[in-house]
Formats: C-alpha cells, structure tokens, sequence
C-alpha cells in the first residue's frame, strides 16, 4: 500500500452502474497494483504455482491493510443493500472454503505418496505384493479426483454468476470497494482452478494405467516419451514402466518421481498455508468494517 493517505471520492448524485470506473477509485488503488501484478503472473507461462500463490498472499496482506483502513471502515459500516452485503459475504466464504479442501487435498495427496514410497522402499521390484501398493495408490488418487474436480466445477458455477441487484444508491467508495473485492475473488478463484488441474491424476490416464500394467504390457519405451509430464504424470508414467518390468532401474525412477512429488506437493502445502492465513485476516477485517 503507498505510505501516503487515501482520500475519499466525493459523493456523486448522478446515477451510477454497477460496473467499474474506467480508472480504479484512489481508495483502492493498492488492491489494483497488486491484481496488476497478479495478472502479469498469471499471464507468464514461467510462473511456478508457488510463484502465483505466493502472489496471492501478498494480494490479501494487501487486501487486509486496505479493508483496515478508517476510510474503507467507514464505506463498508455504511452499506445499504442487503443483496451487496452478501454477496462480498459470500465471496470471501467461497475463498475460504477452496483454500481449506486445497489444503485438505493436498494433506492427502502428498500421504497418499508417502505410503507408496514407504512400500518401495520395502520391498524390491519383483516382491509379492507391490502391484496392490501401487492399485491403491491409484485409487486414493481417484477418490482425491472426485473432490478435485467437484471444487473445479464448483469454480466454473461460480465465475458464471452475473449479479443482478443494482448500488445505485450507494457511495461511489463502496462501488469501488465491492468491485475490486469481486476481481480479487475472480482472480483468486482462477488461480486455485488452475492449480486443482495440475495436482489431479489424470482421467484418461489413472484406469487405463491399472489396466495396462494389470496386463503386464509396456504402456511406451523411455525414447518414445516427447510430451512435457508434469509431475503427476511422470509418477504415473514410472509406476507404469515399474509394473511391467519390476526392475531395479525401474524401481529406482519410480522412487525419485514420487520423492519430486512429495516435494512438489510439501512446497505447495507452504504456500496454501500462508494464503490462508492471509485469507482468514482479511475476512475478520470485513466483518469488522460491516460491523462498524
């Protein structure tokens, strides 16, 4: 936030849309740099997921200070639509909500992963034993998918809600206010959509796997692989090679793909954390100003 106060909008009798200004209201202009830089983030197919919900924690630190301050206390104490109220409400709750599962998921996830590795590293890769390890890795991994992909259409739902109540009558602040709480929401709830994808077992590819190396048969040889695996689909692809050859290089590919995982997994829990915290914070500070 800049260091220098924030001035009020004078009051408008004109009549007002529920759409934004064409320039961010001077009360938050914090909030919009931080979306800027967001979407820059988003935008670069460099950035790492940790990268962008590290992002995101600075959003809603940034968020936080902004609902903080006396002059936004003041806009929100002074809301007059009830359907407005809710819907910032709402908003803040839904975040909360896909936060927390991502968090539950991902706790899942990566004990899911540590069990499989616990087992390999039990056992050699011809032992009794090790293909009902990894089914039930896989079919860990499916039920994760049904609660993954349920948030993901539950994200999908809720970017097609279109508002239908008006703020004519209410300040231009609190018209700027709930407009820049809705980008963050939106912005939010993009990133989480995105990050729901890359941590899913892939659909096409979990059964078939089973089915395949139930059949003992090579799914492709290690020089036919061109695609960019990410990390899900690289264990996949190992536990697919193991299965159909129980071999010790196998095993040991198999061994390192789960160990890139489990670390992949842990930074993201990090992150996932921090914006939580920083999700909760912000939430009591809207409480606090509607209840001003």
């Amino acid at each position: 936030m800049a260091s220098s106060p924030l001035r009020l909008i004078k009051t408008s009798h004109h009549t007002r849309s529920i759409s934004l200004p064409s320039r961010p209201s001077p009360l938050t202009i914090g909030v919009e740099q931080q979306l800027q830089r967001l979407r820059s983030s988003q935008e670069a197919s460099t950035s790492s997921h940790c990268h962008k919900l590290n992002g995101l924690t600075d959003l809603y630190n940034c968020v936080d200070d902004f609902l903080q301050l006396p002059h936004t206390q003041k806009a929100l104490s002074q809301l007059r639509s009830e359907e407005c109220e809710n819907e910032v409400l709402d908003g803040s709750l839904r975040v909360l909500d896909v936060c927390n599962t991502t968090r539950d998921v991902l706790m899942e996830m990566k004990k899911n992963v540590q069990d499989l590795l616990s087992s390999l590293r039990r056992k050699k890769g011809g032992e009794a034993g090790l293909e009902d390890d990894v089914k039930e890795y896989l079919i860990c991994q499916k039920k994760l998918n049904k609660t993954v992909h349920k948030c993901v259409e539950d994200l999908k739902k809720n970017e097609k809600k279109h508002v239908s109540f008006s703020l004519l009558e209410e300040d231009p602040n609190v018209v700027a206010i709930v407009g820049s709480l809705r980008e963050v929401n939106a912005i939010t709830n993009s990133i989480f959509k995105s990050l729901f994808f890359s941590i899913s077992h892939p659909r096409k590819n979990s059964w078939s796997l089973a089915s395949k190396f139930m059949n003992k048969k090579k799914v492709a040889s290690h020089g036919e692989e061109t695609e960019c695996f990410n990390s899900v689909e690289k264990v996949d692809a190992a536990l697919s090679d193991l299965m159909c050859s129980k071999s010790c290089k196998d095993t040991q590919n198999a061994l390192k793909q789960l160990e890139e995982l489990e670390m992949s997994i842990h930074g993201l829990e990090d992150e996932v954390e921090c914006v939580f915290r920083s999700l909760i914070k912000s939430r009591v500070s809207l409480l606090n100003g509607l209840n001003h």
